[in-house]
Protein backbone atom coordinates (compact mmCIF):
# COMPACT_ATOMS: atom_id res chain seq x y z
CA UNK A 1 0.00 0.00 0.00
CA UNK A 2 1.41 3.61 -1.02
CA UNK A 3 1.10 6.76 1.39
CA UNK A 4 -1.33 8.33 -1.13
CA UNK A 5 -3.70 5.05 -0.76
CA UNK A 6 -3.53 5.31 2.85
CA UNK A 7 -4.41 9.16 3.57
CA UNK A 8 -7.67 10.28 2.66
CA UNK A 9 -8.52 13.90 0.95
CA UNK A 10 -7.61 15.38 4.45
CA UNK A 11 -3.97 14.18 4.22
CA UNK A 12 -4.69 11.81 7.73
CA UNK A 13 -3.70 8.44 7.35
CA UNK A 14 -7.27 5.97 5.88
CA UNK A 15 -8.24 1.87 5.96
CA UNK A 16 -11.35 2.46 4.38
CA UNK A 17 -12.86 -1.21 5.13
CA UNK A 18 -15.61 -0.48 2.95
CA UNK A 19 -12.96 -0.58 -0.38
CA UNK A 20 -9.74 -1.74 0.87
CA UNK A 21 -9.18 -5.74 0.97
CA UNK A 22 -8.99 -7.23 4.68
CA UNK A 23 -11.47 -9.95 4.59
CA UNK A 24 -9.88 -13.37 4.04
CA UNK A 25 -11.79 -15.85 2.04
CA UNK A 26 -11.77 -19.23 0.13
CA UNK A 27 -12.62 -19.47 -3.33
CA UNK A 28 -15.07 -22.32 -5.15
CA UNK A 29 -12.34 -22.74 -6.96
CA UNK A 30 -10.28 -23.67 -3.90
CA UNK A 31 -7.64 -20.60 -4.03
CA UNK A 32 -7.23 -17.86 -1.23
CA UNK A 33 -7.84 -14.21 -1.37
CA UNK A 34 -8.06 -10.92 0.46
CA UNK A 35 -11.44 -8.97 -0.08
CA UNK A 36 -13.23 -5.46 1.25
CA UNK A 37 -16.61 -5.68 2.20
CA UNK A 38 -17.75 -4.27 -0.96
CA UNK A 39 -15.87 -6.97 -2.82
CA UNK A 40 -17.47 -10.18 -0.53
CA UNK A 41 -20.91 -9.41 -1.20
CA UNK A 42 -19.99 -8.67 -4.74
CA UNK A 43 -18.64 -11.87 -5.28
CA UNK A 44 -20.17 -13.84 -2.70
CA UNK A 45 -21.50 -16.46 -5.28
CA UNK A 46 -17.63 -17.19 -6.42
CA UNK A 47 -16.92 -17.95 -2.84
CA UNK A 48 -16.93 -20.88 0.00
CA UNK A 49 -16.74 -19.48 2.87
CA UNK A 50 -14.62 -16.98 4.91
CA UNK A 51 -11.61 -18.22 6.70
CA UNK A 52 -10.05 -16.33 9.66
CA UNK A 53 -6.60 -16.10 11.72
CA UNK A 54 -8.76 -18.51 14.07
CA UNK A 55 -12.30 -20.19 13.85
CA UNK A 56 -13.48 -17.58 16.64
CA UNK A 57 -12.44 -14.89 14.18
CA UNK A 58 -14.11 -16.73 11.40
CA UNK A 59 -17.39 -16.34 13.55
CA UNK A 60 -16.94 -12.97 14.04
CA UNK A 61 -16.64 -11.53 11.01
CA UNK A 62 -19.96 -14.10 9.60
CA UNK A 63 -21.54 -12.31 12.27
CA UNK A 64 -20.27 -9.09 11.11
CA UNK A 65 -21.65 -9.63 7.55
CA UNK A 66 -24.98 -10.50 8.52
CA UNK A 67 -25.26 -7.12 10.65
CA UNK A 68 -24.46 -5.72 6.96
CA UNK A 69 -26.81 -7.39 5.29
CA UNK A 70 -30.00 -7.22 7.56
CA UNK A 71 -29.23 -3.36 7.87
CA UNK A 72 -28.61 -3.09 3.93
CA UNK A 73 -31.52 -4.84 2.58
CA UNK A 74 -33.85 -4.03 5.59
CA UNK A 75 -34.82 -6.86 6.53
CA UNK A 76 -35.74 -9.90 5.28
CA UNK A 77 -39.16 -8.91 7.56
CA UNK A 78 -41.22 -12.11 6.13
CA UNK A 79 -41.01 -15.46 4.31
CA UNK A 80 -41.96 -14.14 0.91
CA UNK A 81 -38.99 -11.38 0.96
CA UNK A 82 -36.67 -13.95 2.00
CA UNK A 83 -37.57 -16.26 -0.77
CA UNK A 84 -37.23 -13.15 -3.36
CA UNK A 85 -33.93 -12.75 -1.93
CA UNK A 86 -32.95 -16.84 -1.97
CA UNK A 87 -34.51 -16.66 -5.98
CA UNK A 88 -32.56 -13.40 -6.94
CA UNK A 89 -28.72 -13.67 -8.50
CA UNK A 90 -28.26 -9.75 -7.49
CA UNK A 91 -29.80 -10.57 -4.06
CA UNK A 92 -26.71 -7.90 -2.50
CA UNK A 93 -27.20 -4.83 -4.74
CA UNK A 94 -28.36 -2.85 -1.98
CA UNK A 95 -25.11 -3.30 0.01
CA UNK A 96 -23.09 -1.34 -2.13
CA UNK A 97 -24.84 1.97 -2.08
CA UNK A 98 -25.72 1.17 1.53
CA UNK A 99 -21.74 1.21 2.32
CA UNK A 100 -21.47 4.34 0.32
CA UNK A 101 -23.96 6.02 2.33
CA UNK A 102 -22.21 4.88 5.67
CA UNK A 103 -18.44 4.67 4.65
CA UNK A 104 -17.71 7.21 7.38
CA UNK A 105 -18.09 4.60 9.84
CA UNK A 106 -15.97 2.02 8.52
CA UNK A 107 -12.68 3.47 8.12
CA UNK A 108 -10.29 1.98 10.39
CA UNK A 109 -8.34 4.64 11.03
CA UNK A 110 -10.67 7.86 11.37
CA UNK A 111 -9.46 10.28 14.06
CA UNK A 112 -13.26 11.23 15.03
CA UNK A 113 -15.22 7.48 14.55
CA UNK A 114 -13.05 4.99 14.01
CA UNK A 115 -14.62 1.37 13.13
CA UNK A 116 -15.45 -0.33 16.39
CA UNK A 117 -13.24 1.78 18.46
CA UNK A 118 -13.34 5.10 20.60
CA UNK A 119 -11.92 8.11 19.67
CA UNK A 120 -9.29 9.79 21.72
CA UNK A 121 -9.46 6.52 24.56
CA UNK A 122 -6.44 6.86 26.81
CA UNK A 123 -5.41 6.21 30.27
CA UNK A 124 -5.02 8.74 32.85
CA UNK A 125 -0.91 7.43 32.09
CA UNK A 126 -1.20 7.88 28.29
CA UNK A 127 0.30 4.37 28.15
CA UNK A 128 0.03 2.21 25.08
CA UNK A 129 -0.03 -1.38 25.17
CA UNK A 130 0.86 -4.60 23.38
CA UNK A 131 -0.94 -5.53 20.43
CA UNK A 132 -0.89 -8.93 22.50
CA UNK A 133 -4.12 -7.70 24.07
CA UNK A 134 -6.14 -8.29 20.93
CA UNK A 135 -4.05 -11.33 19.27
CA UNK A 136 -5.56 -14.04 20.96
CA UNK A 137 -3.02 -16.67 21.72
CA UNK A 138 -4.40 -20.18 21.62
CA UNK A 139 -3.39 -22.34 23.39
CA UNK A 140 -2.59 -20.83 26.51
CA UNK A 141 0.85 -20.34 26.64
CA UNK A 142 1.63 -20.75 23.00
CA UNK A 143 1.18 -17.84 20.61
CA UNK A 144 -0.95 -18.50 17.39
CA UNK A 145 1.47 -16.16 15.68
CA UNK A 146 4.49 -18.28 16.79
CA UNK A 147 6.91 -16.07 14.70
CA UNK A 148 6.18 -12.81 16.47
CA UNK A 149 6.99 -14.38 20.06
CA UNK A 150 7.46 -13.29 22.50
CA UNK A 151 5.24 -10.34 21.19
CA UNK A 152 3.44 -9.09 18.61
CA UNK A 153 4.90 -6.07 17.65
CA UNK A 154 3.18 -5.33 14.27
CA UNK A 155 0.16 -5.99 12.72
CA UNK A 156 -1.29 -4.47 9.15
CA UNK A 157 -4.06 -3.26 9.05
CA UNK A 158 -6.05 -5.98 7.70
CA UNK A 159 -4.98 -8.12 10.59
CA UNK A 160 -5.74 -5.56 12.90
CA UNK A 161 -9.03 -4.89 11.43
CA UNK A 162 -10.07 -8.60 11.91
CA UNK A 163 -8.39 -8.65 15.48
CA UNK A 164 -10.65 -5.87 16.55
CA UNK A 165 -13.85 -7.46 15.68
CA UNK A 166 -12.38 -10.66 17.48
CA UNK A 167 -12.05 -8.50 20.53
CA UNK A 168 -15.17 -7.45 21.11
CA UNK A 169 -16.78 -10.71 20.06
CA UNK A 170 -14.28 -13.32 21.66
CA UNK A 171 -11.64 -11.05 24.26
CA UNK A 172 -10.96 -12.79 27.55
CA UNK A 173 -11.99 -11.42 31.22
CA UNK A 174 -9.62 -10.40 33.66
CA UNK A 175 -8.68 -7.12 35.48
CA UNK A 176 -7.73 -4.56 32.62
CA UNK A 177 -6.58 -1.00 31.84
CA UNK A 178 -8.74 1.95 33.48
CA UNK A 179 -9.35 4.41 30.74
CA UNK A 180 -9.78 7.90 31.53
CA UNK A 181 -14.33 8.82 31.59
CA UNK A 182 -14.83 5.17 32.57
CA UNK A 183 -16.71 5.50 36.07
CA UNK A 184 -15.68 1.72 37.07
CA UNK A 185 -11.84 2.42 37.07
CA UNK A 186 -10.45 2.00 40.18
CA UNK A 187 -7.22 2.86 40.98
CA UNK A 188 -6.46 3.11 37.48
CA UNK A 189 -8.45 -0.46 36.70
CA UNK A 190 -11.43 -2.14 36.24
CA UNK A 191 -11.88 -5.15 37.62
CA UNK A 192 -13.42 -8.51 35.46
CA UNK A 193 -16.52 -7.81 34.06
CA UNK A 194 -16.55 -11.06 31.71
CA UNK A 195 -15.63 -11.97 28.17
CA UNK A 196 -16.65 -10.70 24.59
CA UNK A 197 -20.47 -11.56 23.92
CA UNK A 198 -19.89 -14.33 21.46
CA UNK A 199 -17.58 -15.91 24.17
CA UNK A 200 -20.49 -16.37 26.03
CA UNK A 201 -21.69 -18.66 23.41
CA UNK A 202 -22.07 -21.88 21.57
CA UNK A 203 -21.80 -20.84 18.41
CA UNK A 204 -23.85 -21.95 15.87
CA UNK A 205 -24.51 -20.94 11.81
CA UNK A 206 -25.02 -23.15 8.81
CA UNK A 207 -22.95 -22.99 5.63
CA UNK A 208 -24.51 -23.57 1.90
CA UNK A 209 -22.89 -24.32 -1.13
CA UNK A 210 -20.98 -20.42 -1.24
CA UNK A 211 -21.08 -17.71 0.86
CA UNK A 212 -23.86 -16.20 -0.42
CA UNK A 213 -26.21 -19.32 0.42
CA UNK A 214 -24.61 -19.15 3.73
CA UNK A 215 -25.48 -15.85 3.98
CA UNK A 216 -28.96 -16.00 2.83
CA UNK A 217 -29.40 -19.15 5.45
CA UNK A 218 -28.75 -17.22 8.16
CA UNK A 219 -30.70 -14.33 7.27
CA UNK A 220 -33.28 -14.92 9.94
CA UNK A 221 -36.68 -12.70 8.58
CA UNK A 222 -38.26 -9.74 11.44
CA UNK A 223 -41.54 -11.89 11.77
CA UNK A 224 -39.66 -15.05 13.40
CA UNK A 225 -42.41 -16.13 16.30
CA UNK A 226 -39.45 -17.25 18.78
CA UNK A 227 -36.52 -14.06 18.19
CA UNK A 228 -37.52 -10.36 19.22
CA UNK A 229 -36.90 -7.51 16.63
CA UNK A 230 -37.76 -3.60 17.67
CA UNK A 231 -39.06 -1.07 15.31
CA UNK A 232 -35.44 0.09 15.03
CA UNK A 233 -32.72 -2.20 15.48
CA UNK A 234 -29.19 -0.82 14.63
CA UNK A 235 -25.41 -2.03 14.02
CA UNK A 236 -22.94 -0.63 16.07
CA UNK A 237 -22.09 1.98 12.95
CA UNK A 238 -25.19 3.21 12.86
CA UNK A 239 -25.42 4.29 16.49
CA UNK A 240 -24.06 7.63 18.35
CA UNK A 241 -20.14 7.12 18.71
CA UNK A 242 -19.08 5.61 22.09
CA UNK A 243 -17.02 7.27 25.04
CA UNK A 244 -15.22 5.61 27.63
CA UNK A 245 -17.27 3.08 29.89
CA UNK A 246 -20.38 1.03 29.31
CA UNK A 247 -24.09 1.61 29.55
CA UNK A 248 -26.01 -1.49 30.34
CA UNK A 249 -29.37 -2.25 28.02
CA UNK A 250 -31.00 -4.45 26.64
CA UNK A 251 -30.31 -5.81 22.51
CA UNK A 252 -32.80 -4.25 20.03
CA UNK A 253 -32.41 -7.64 17.68
CA UNK A 254 -29.93 -8.97 15.63
CA UNK A 255 -28.36 -6.06 14.37
CA UNK A 256 -27.26 -4.88 17.53
CA UNK A 257 -26.20 -8.20 19.33
CA UNK A 258 -24.13 -8.85 16.41
CA UNK A 259 -22.23 -5.99 16.77
CA UNK A 260 -22.44 -5.60 20.49
CA UNK A 261 -19.72 -3.40 21.41
CA UNK A 262 -18.39 -5.47 24.38
CA UNK A 263 -14.69 -3.23 24.39
CA UNK A 264 -13.63 0.22 24.60
CA UNK A 265 -10.87 0.18 22.57
CA UNK A 266 -8.13 2.43 20.48
CA UNK A 267 -5.45 1.31 18.00
CA UNK A 268 -2.25 3.06 17.37
CA UNK A 269 -0.74 3.36 14.39
CA UNK A 270 2.00 5.04 11.78
CA UNK A 271 2.30 4.57 7.91
CA UNK A 272 3.53 1.17 8.26
CA UNK A 273 1.03 -0.56 10.32
CA UNK A 274 -0.64 -0.56 14.13
CA UNK A 275 2.05 -1.13 16.42
CA UNK A 276 -0.18 -0.67 19.95
CA UNK A 277 -3.77 -0.51 21.91
CA UNK A 278 -5.65 0.86 24.33
CA UNK A 279 -8.52 -1.53 25.41
CA UNK A 280 -10.76 -1.52 28.11
CA UNK A 281 -14.59 -2.82 28.81
CA UNK A 282 -17.37 -1.28 27.31
CA UNK A 283 -21.03 -2.17 27.46
CA UNK A 284 -22.07 -5.20 29.39
CA UNK A 285 -24.19 -7.82 28.07
CA UNK A 286 -25.85 -10.27 30.69
CA UNK A 287 -26.43 -13.77 28.99
CA UNK A 288 -29.22 -14.87 31.02
CA UNK A 289 -32.51 -14.75 28.94
CA UNK A 290 -31.22 -13.58 25.53
CA UNK A 291 -32.56 -16.55 23.63
CA UNK A 292 -34.95 -13.89 21.92
CA UNK A 293 -32.18 -11.41 20.67
CA UNK A 294 -29.42 -14.16 20.29
CA UNK A 295 -29.90 -17.23 17.44
CA UNK A 296 -26.38 -18.51 17.03
CA UNK A 297 -26.40 -20.40 19.86
CA UNK A 298 -28.52 -23.55 21.52
CA UNK A 299 -30.01 -22.60 25.28
CA UNK A 300 -30.23 -24.28 28.61
CA UNK A 301 -32.37 -24.05 30.89
CA UNK A 302 -31.06 -22.64 34.84
CA UNK A 303 -32.90 -23.56 37.83
CA UNK A 304 -30.38 -22.24 39.78
CA UNK A 305 -31.02 -18.91 37.68
CA UNK A 306 -34.70 -18.92 38.24
CA UNK A 307 -34.41 -19.26 41.90
CA UNK A 308 -31.92 -16.22 42.20
CA UNK A 309 -33.86 -14.01 40.25
CA UNK A 310 -37.49 -15.07 40.79
CA UNK A 311 -38.14 -16.23 36.93
CA UNK A 312 -40.31 -18.78 36.11
CA UNK A 313 -38.20 -19.21 33.02
CA UNK A 314 -34.16 -18.68 33.05
CA UNK A 315 -32.24 -19.86 29.89
CA UNK A 316 -28.41 -19.68 29.69
CA UNK A 317 -26.46 -20.08 25.92
CA UNK A 318 -25.63 -24.28 26.16
CA UNK A 319 -21.42 -24.01 25.52
CA UNK A 320 -19.52 -26.39 23.17
CA UNK A 321 -17.49 -29.28 24.55
CA UNK A 322 -14.49 -29.67 23.36
CA UNK A 323 -14.08 -33.27 24.27
CA UNK A 324 -17.75 -34.29 22.33
CA UNK A 325 -17.69 -34.03 18.56
CA UNK A 326 -20.50 -32.10 16.87
CA UNK A 327 -22.33 -35.90 15.91
CA UNK A 328 -22.75 -36.69 18.88
CA UNK A 329 -24.36 -33.87 20.38
CA UNK A 330 -26.80 -33.73 16.90
CA UNK A 331 -30.01 -33.66 20.13
CA UNK A 332 -29.56 -30.31 20.67
CA UNK A 333 -29.50 -29.37 17.14
CA UNK A 334 -32.17 -31.29 15.78
CA UNK A 335 -35.10 -31.78 18.62
CA UNK A 336 -37.62 -29.23 18.68
CA UNK A 337 -38.91 -27.30 21.20
CA UNK A 338 -41.79 -29.68 21.94
CA UNK A 339 -39.84 -32.65 22.08
CA UNK A 340 -36.94 -30.76 24.39
CA UNK A 341 -39.74 -29.65 26.68
CA UNK A 342 -40.14 -34.07 27.67
CA UNK A 343 -43.54 -33.08 28.78
CA UNK A 344 -43.24 -30.01 31.50
CA UNK A 345 -44.44 -26.41 30.97
CA UNK A 346 -40.96 -25.17 29.34
CA UNK A 347 -38.09 -27.02 27.57
CA UNK A 348 -34.95 -27.83 28.99
CA UNK A 349 -33.08 -26.64 26.07
CA UNK A 350 -33.69 -25.08 23.38
CA UNK A 351 -32.29 -25.38 19.96
CA UNK A 352 -30.11 -22.55 18.12
CA UNK A 353 -32.72 -20.02 16.88
CA UNK A 354 -31.00 -20.26 13.22
CA UNK A 355 -32.25 -23.87 13.20
CA UNK A 356 -35.28 -23.22 14.35
CA UNK A 357 -35.33 -20.33 11.25
CA UNK A 358 -34.15 -23.14 9.02
CA UNK A 359 -36.79 -25.39 9.98
CA UNK A 360 -39.41 -22.58 9.01
CA UNK A 361 -37.98 -22.90 5.17
CA UNK A 362 -37.80 -26.66 4.97
CA UNK A 363 -41.50 -26.77 6.69
CA UNK A 364 -43.35 -24.29 4.58
CA UNK A 365 -41.29 -25.61 1.01
CA UNK A 366 -38.69 -22.91 0.82
CA UNK A 367 -35.85 -25.44 0.91
CA UNK A 368 -36.29 -29.28 -0.76
CA UNK A 369 -36.09 -31.82 1.73
CA UNK A 370 -32.94 -33.29 0.76
CA UNK A 371 -31.04 -29.43 0.45
CA UNK A 372 -27.97 -30.02 2.38
CA UNK A 373 -25.92 -27.64 5.12
CA UNK A 374 -23.20 -27.84 7.05
CA UNK A 375 -24.12 -26.86 10.61
CA UNK A 376 -20.69 -25.35 12.37
CA UNK A 377 -20.50 -25.29 15.83
CA UNK A 378 -17.37 -22.86 17.25
CA UNK A 379 -16.67 -21.35 20.87
CA UNK A 380 -13.91 -20.85 22.85
CA UNK A 381 -12.98 -22.32 26.34
CA UNK A 382 -11.67 -20.27 28.67
CA UNK A 383 -9.31 -21.17 31.52
CA UNK A 384 -8.06 -19.63 35.07
CA UNK A 385 -11.08 -17.60 35.64
CA UNK A 386 -11.73 -16.41 32.05
CA UNK A 387 -8.78 -14.61 31.56
CA UNK A 388 -6.86 -16.75 28.68
CA UNK A 389 -8.60 -18.69 25.86
CA UNK A 390 -7.35 -22.32 26.84
CA UNK A 391 -8.64 -24.20 23.63
CA UNK A 392 -11.31 -23.49 20.58
CA UNK A 393 -14.30 -25.71 19.24
CA UNK A 394 -14.14 -25.55 15.75
CA UNK A 395 -16.44 -28.23 13.86
CA UNK A 396 -19.43 -29.12 11.85
CA UNK A 397 -21.70 -31.57 10.82
CA UNK A 398 -23.58 -32.02 7.34
CA UNK A 399 -26.93 -32.62 7.20
CA UNK A 400 -30.25 -32.39 5.06
CA UNK A 401 -32.24 -29.79 6.24
CA UNK A 402 -35.41 -32.43 6.59
CA UNK A 403 -34.10 -33.41 9.83
CA UNK A 404 -35.28 -29.66 11.27
CA UNK A 405 -38.71 -30.21 10.00
CA UNK A 406 -40.89 -29.24 11.93
CA UNK A 407 -44.04 -31.76 11.19
CA UNK A 408 -42.19 -34.06 9.66
CA UNK A 409 -39.87 -35.68 12.67
CA UNK A 410 -39.03 -39.19 11.90
CA UNK A 411 -35.48 -38.88 10.14
CA UNK A 412 -34.50 -35.90 12.98
CA UNK A 413 -35.61 -38.93 15.96
CA UNK A 414 -33.61 -41.98 14.33
CA UNK A 415 -30.94 -38.97 13.74
CA UNK A 416 -30.80 -38.45 17.57
CA UNK A 417 -31.60 -42.30 18.61
CA UNK A 418 -28.48 -43.81 16.15
CA UNK A 419 -26.62 -41.45 18.55
CA UNK A 420 -27.69 -43.11 21.84
CA UNK A 421 -27.09 -46.60 19.93
CA UNK A 422 -23.37 -45.38 19.38
CA UNK A 423 -22.79 -44.26 22.71
CA UNK A 424 -24.69 -48.21 24.07
CA UNK A 425 -21.98 -49.81 22.29
CA UNK A 426 -19.26 -47.11 23.32
CA UNK A 427 -20.37 -48.29 26.64
CA UNK A 428 -20.37 -51.57 26.16
CA UNK A 429 -16.37 -51.45 24.73
CA UNK A 430 -15.62 -49.79 27.57
CA UNK A 431 -16.75 -51.72 30.32
CA UNK A 432 -15.41 -54.45 28.30
CA UNK A 433 -11.88 -52.74 28.80
CA UNK A 434 -12.63 -52.33 32.32
CA UNK A 435 -13.54 -55.82 32.54
CA UNK A 436 -9.85 -56.83 30.92
CA UNK A 437 -8.04 -54.97 33.22
CA UNK A 438 -9.82 -56.22 36.34
CA UNK A 439 -9.36 -59.74 35.33
CA UNK A 440 -5.51 -58.86 34.63
CA UNK A 441 -5.43 -57.01 38.09
CA UNK A 442 -4.46 -53.40 36.69
CA UNK A 443 -6.13 -50.12 37.12
CA UNK A 444 -8.96 -49.52 35.36
CA UNK A 445 -9.22 -46.07 34.00
CA UNK A 446 -6.75 -45.77 31.63
CA UNK A 447 -8.11 -49.00 29.60
CA UNK A 448 -11.58 -47.52 29.74
CA UNK A 449 -10.76 -43.80 28.69
CA UNK A 450 -8.88 -44.98 25.81
CA UNK A 451 -11.50 -47.97 24.67
CA UNK A 452 -14.01 -45.31 24.72
CA UNK A 453 -11.86 -42.53 22.54
CA UNK A 454 -10.96 -45.29 19.90
CA UNK A 455 -14.73 -46.23 19.78
CA UNK A 456 -16.20 -42.72 18.99
CA UNK A 457 -13.53 -42.15 16.32
CA UNK A 458 -14.43 -45.69 14.65
CA UNK A 459 -17.94 -44.42 14.75
CA UNK A 460 -17.42 -40.84 13.48
CA UNK A 461 -16.68 -40.91 10.05
CA UNK A 462 -19.17 -43.54 9.70
CA UNK A 463 -21.95 -41.39 11.73
CA UNK A 464 -21.41 -38.96 8.77
CA UNK A 465 -21.29 -40.71 6.02
CA UNK A 466 -25.08 -42.13 7.24
CA UNK A 467 -26.58 -39.16 8.69
CA UNK A 468 -25.95 -37.66 4.81
CA UNK A 469 -27.49 -40.86 3.33
CA UNK A 470 -30.94 -40.50 5.60
CA UNK A 471 -32.77 -38.00 3.88
CA UNK A 472 -32.66 -40.29 0.40
CA UNK A 473 -33.79 -42.75 2.81
CA UNK A 474 -37.72 -44.92 1.82
CA UNK A 475 -37.75 -45.39 5.45
CA UNK A 476 -35.38 -44.02 8.28
CA UNK A 477 -36.58 -47.01 10.58
CA UNK A 478 -34.90 -49.57 8.20
CA UNK A 479 -31.54 -47.26 7.93
CA UNK A 480 -31.38 -46.76 11.64
CA UNK A 481 -31.30 -50.79 11.50
CA UNK A 482 -29.05 -50.60 9.03
CA UNK A 483 -26.68 -48.34 11.38
CA UNK A 484 -27.19 -50.56 14.84
CA UNK A 485 -25.39 -53.17 12.14
CA UNK A 486 -23.12 -51.26 11.51
CA UNK A 487 -22.14 -50.42 14.79
CA UNK A 488 -22.31 -53.34 16.16
CA UNK A 489 -19.92 -55.05 13.32
CA UNK A 490 -16.99 -52.07 14.26
CA UNK A 491 -17.26 -52.08 17.78
CA UNK A 492 -17.64 -55.80 17.60
CA UNK A 493 -13.85 -55.78 16.16
CA UNK A 494 -12.18 -53.37 18.39
CA UNK A 495 -13.46 -55.71 21.16
CA UNK A 496 -11.80 -58.98 19.75
CA UNK A 497 -9.01 -56.79 19.56
CA UNK A 498 -8.98 -55.63 23.10
CA UNK A 499 -9.47 -59.39 23.88
CA UNK A 500 -6.21 -60.65 22.22
CA UNK A 501 -4.52 -58.12 23.63
CA UNK A 502 -5.56 -58.40 27.15
CA UNK A 503 -2.43 -60.71 27.84
CA UNK A 504 -2.09 -64.13 29.77
CA UNK A 505 -2.91 -62.76 33.20
CA UNK A 506 -6.32 -61.29 32.14
CA UNK A 507 -6.59 -65.00 30.00
CA UNK A 508 -6.25 -66.41 33.52
CA UNK A 509 -8.28 -64.17 35.44
CA UNK A 510 -8.80 -63.92 39.09
CA UNK A 511 -11.28 -63.88 42.02
CA UNK A 512 -13.59 -60.44 41.91
CA UNK A 513 -15.61 -59.86 44.86
CA UNK A 514 -19.04 -58.50 44.32
CA UNK A 515 -21.92 -57.50 46.86
CA UNK A 516 -23.19 -60.81 47.23
CA UNK A 517 -21.23 -62.99 45.78
CA UNK A 518 -17.89 -63.55 44.12
CA UNK A 519 -17.28 -64.05 40.56
CA UNK A 520 -13.88 -65.68 38.50
CA UNK A 521 -13.15 -63.06 36.11
CA UNK A 522 -11.03 -63.72 33.12
CA UNK A 523 -10.96 -62.49 29.07
CA UNK A 524 -13.60 -65.48 28.36
CA UNK A 525 -16.36 -64.09 30.68
CA UNK A 526 -15.72 -60.19 29.87
CA UNK A 527 -15.65 -61.32 26.26
CA UNK A 528 -19.24 -62.66 26.93
CA UNK A 529 -20.46 -59.89 29.23
CA UNK A 530 -19.20 -57.48 26.45
CA UNK A 531 -21.53 -59.58 23.63
CA UNK A 532 -24.47 -59.23 25.68
CA UNK A 533 -24.61 -56.02 26.51
CA UNK A 534 -23.30 -55.16 22.81
CA UNK A 535 -26.42 -56.97 20.99
CA UNK A 536 -28.77 -56.04 23.67
CA UNK A 537 -28.14 -52.18 23.07
CA UNK A 538 -28.53 -52.45 19.62
CA UNK A 539 -31.62 -54.50 19.75
CA UNK A 540 -30.19 -57.36 18.60
CA UNK A 541 -29.22 -56.57 15.04
CA UNK A 542 -27.23 -59.74 14.28
CA UNK A 543 -29.39 -62.90 15.07
CA UNK A 544 -26.80 -65.12 15.63
CA UNK A 545 -25.13 -62.81 18.01
CA UNK A 546 -28.69 -62.27 20.44
CA UNK A 547 -27.54 -65.64 22.08
CA UNK A 548 -23.65 -66.16 22.87
CA UNK A 549 -22.46 -69.59 24.07
CA UNK A 550 -23.24 -70.30 27.10
CA UNK A 551 -24.64 -66.59 28.02
CA UNK A 552 -27.51 -67.64 29.78
CA UNK A 553 -25.62 -69.26 32.28
CA UNK A 554 -22.76 -66.74 32.67
CA UNK A 555 -22.91 -64.54 35.82
CA UNK A 556 -24.82 -61.18 35.51
CA UNK A 557 -22.02 -58.67 35.03
CA UNK A 558 -20.74 -56.86 38.35
CA UNK A 559 -22.76 -53.82 38.90
CA UNK A 560 -19.57 -51.61 39.90
CA UNK A 561 -19.34 -50.22 36.14
CA UNK A 562 -19.06 -47.00 35.77
CA UNK A 563 -20.14 -45.26 33.08
CA UNK A 564 -19.10 -42.04 31.39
Amino acid sequence: MTETDQRNRAGTLSFDLTSRPWIPVLRLDGTQDELSLREVFGQAAELRRIVGDLPTQEFALVRLLLAVAHDALDGPVDLEHWSDLWGDADCFAAVAPYLDKHRGRFDLLDERVPFFQTAGLRTAKYEVFSLNRIVADVPNGEPFFTARMPTVDRLTFAEAARWVAHAHAFDTSGIKSGVEGDERAKNGKVYPLGVGWAGNLGGVFVEGRSLRETLLLNLVAADTSNLHFEGVDLPAWRRAPHGPGGAERSPTGVRDVYTWQTRRLRLHFDEDGVHGVVLGYGDPLTSRNKHRYEPMTAWRRSRAQERKHGEAQAYLPREHDPAHSAWRGIAALVSSRTEAAQGSDAAEYLRPGILEWVARLVTEGELERGFLIRTRVIGAVYGTQQSVIDEIVDDHLSMAVVLLHQQDRNAARQATAAVHDADSAVNALGDLATNLARAAGTETEGPRTTARERAYGELEAHYRVWLTRLAEAGDPYEERAAWQRLVHQAISGLGDQFIANAGDKAWQGRTLELKKSTVWLNSALAAKWFRKALSEGLGHPNQSDTQPPDAGTAPAPPTVKAHA
